[in-house]
């Protein structure tokens, strides 16, 4: 497998900018919990901006992979022995010829892969939608060792693609798309089914609509979306998300009898206990450890014969806002009179979940955890992420830096910017960096950003101001206001920190080693929110670099 994560050399640039460490360290109440790892674990299983999870077992290995929308490399890959403690193992998209991101705005690029393994020609599939490329494919017979080029699925209108591959060897794709003759009402979708010849690598005939418009028709369901299909006993089930990605989302699941065809939509029945998870209503909104927005499920079964789910959720703050945007949720799975359930009705989600058998090590996705990156790997650690197609002459580390030769572009523009990435994980967090840089106008900027998209942001940086070295703030919620300045010394040892708690965060930055310094506290943080910028990642933080 190609890494990303190599030691590249700088192209000769007269300016640049130096990170010599990064500090993240998160602290959430939820997580103030003593806990058995070898028998407990915590919700979320993956904290952060992990999106839309898709599960596979294979043997002994259990392989997840997540929605990566437009940061490179995309789809990340993650193999476990428990289902509890992962190891990310690359990406699946790594390759630019794979992954075409040019024009993508933060919320474009990859949405919900899903990741099966077919027994019969014992290969793994993952497809996805690109918003630039369409619906494709791409496989492999080892994650460890590369994915193939996309192969393309051009007969797939829609999104959310997921395969099937039935115990004789028959394989299906179902996936979220327009309704025939077109919808009844706004938010309306179906749900369409076609046949996959996995020897030629394409589908076979034209789609059937299994679904139209979502269960409980009579209410006027929306947005019935990332189905799945699972041959369990005696029946073929279709799980699906439903009501949007919001407050009202929502799992649901239908079953047809195996001796039926899967492509007859009068084969399926829906559970007569949908949804069978969601946190939408009947529970206290003033609840420790608020989870909202629950669904985009996945379902597996383990050797042992329990069945889990993965699913996406949000932990707001406040009202609708989250900073972190959707992680990865898991819960055991129970069966009542041949239907799954994820969760009770009314009932809220676990943080603390009971699991026997696990096995603790590596590294830390979930809890309170920090670390400290002071880039003198050969590698770049796998928790930084490019937005869009990197320029990769512009990066160096290895040498106990991260250099960054900052672009023209900046973080308001869908291009190329010179920034590396990683998650804002907690609630409660702090994040700091180290930075040398000599600014030549006051266009020039580096520091940390605090990413939503490209109109909804922070970016806390040494420029020029008034002629003059300084450290300043700008906040952005569709246009860019200065709301922190400060005057420093032209080569100061410059140190960076953001504290953030909730809604609020406040930044500092300290001189030649001494005391931090305040340069704006409780600043209204809400703009990193979806609830209020739209879009489907969470808070991200970069080390950024900008000049003209």
């Amino acid at each position: 497998m190609m890494m990303v994560a190599a030691c590249f050399t700088l192209t000769s640039f007269a300016q640049k900018a130096e990170f010599s460490n990064f500090h993240y360290e998160g602290n959430d109440v939820r997580f103030n919990k003593t806990i058995d790892p070898s028998n407990q674990y915590f919700n979320p299983i993956l904290a952060g901006f992990y999106p839309d999870p898709s599960f596979c077992r294979v043997g002994d290995k259990f392989y997840l992979v997540n929605s990566s929308f437009a940061f490179f490399p995309g789809v990340p890959i993650f193999e476990s022995d428990d289902l509890v403690n992962w190891t990310q193992i690359g990406h699946v998209l790594d390759r630019p010829s794979q992954l075409p991101l040019d024009g993508q705005g933060v919320s474009r690029g990859i949405f919900a892969p899903d990741i099966k393994y077919n027994p019969k020609n014992k290969t793994f599939y993952m497809i996805t939608t690109s918003m630039r490329m369409g619906n494709f494919f791409v496989k492999t017979t080892d994650p460890h060792k590369g994915w193939s080029e996309p192969i393309p699925l051009p007969q797939i209108d829609g999104i959310d693609p997921s395969f099937f591959f039935d115990k004789d060897g028959s394989a299906y794709i179902v996936h979220n798309g327009p309704v025939d003759g077109g919808a009844d009402y706004e938010g309306q979708r179906a749900i369409r089914i076609f046949r996959f010849d996995t020897k030629g690598d394409s589908i076979v005939g034209t789609y059937r609509q299994i679904v139209r418009g979502g269960t409980h028709v009579e209410a006027r369901p929306i947005w019935i979306e990332g189905p799945h299909i699972y041959r369990i006993g005696k029946f073929y089930y279709l799980m699906c998300a439903e009501g949007g990605t919001g407050d009202w989302h929502s799992e649901v699941i239908l079953r047809a009898s195996v001796k039926s065809d899967p492509m007859d939509p009068a084969s399926w029945e829906e559970c007569p206990n949908n949804p069978i998870l969601t946190q939408r209503t009947g529970l206290d909104p003033n609840r420790p450890d608020i989870v909202t927005s629950t669904g985009h499920a996945d379902l597996l079964q383990d050797k042992q014969g329990n069945w889990w789910a993965v699913f996406l959720g949000c932990r707001a703050y406040e009202g609708p806002f989250y900073n972190t945007g959707r992680d990865t949720y898991m819960l055991p799975v129970t069966w009542k009179e041949g239907w799954p359930e994820i969760l009770e009705k009314g009932k809220a989600l676990p943080t603390v979940v009971d699991k026997q058998g696990l096995k603790p090590g590596g590294e830390v996705y979930t809890g309170n955890f920090s670390y400290t990156d002071r880039f003198d790997s050969q590698t770049l650690h796998q928790r930084w992420m490019f937005l869009r197609n990197p320029e990769m002459n512009r990066y160096e580390w290895g040498k106990g830096a991260l250099i960054i030769q900052p672009s023209k572009a900046d973080i308001s523009q869908i291009a190329p910017v010179s920034a590396v990435f990683c998650r804002q994980q907690h609630t409660t967090f702090s994040a700091e960096t180290e930075v040398a840089f000599l600014p030549k106008t006051s266009q020039d900027v580096a520091g940390m950003v605090l990413l939503q998209n490209e109109n909804y942001n922070f970016v806390l940086g040494k420029t020029l101001l008034d002629g003059k070295p300084a450290v300043v703030l700008t906040r952005a919620e569709r246009s860019k206001a200065l709301i922190g300045s400060a005057f420093i010394g032209q080569n100061s040892q410059l140190k960076l920190k953001i504290e953030g708690d909730g809604r609020y965060y406040s930044f500092y930055y300290a001189e030649n080693g001494n005391s931090w310094k305040p340069l704006a506290v409780g600043v209204d943080a809400v703009n990193l929110s979806t609830s209020r910028s739209g879009g489907f990642i969470g808070a991200c933080i970069g080390l950024y670099a900008t000049a003209q």
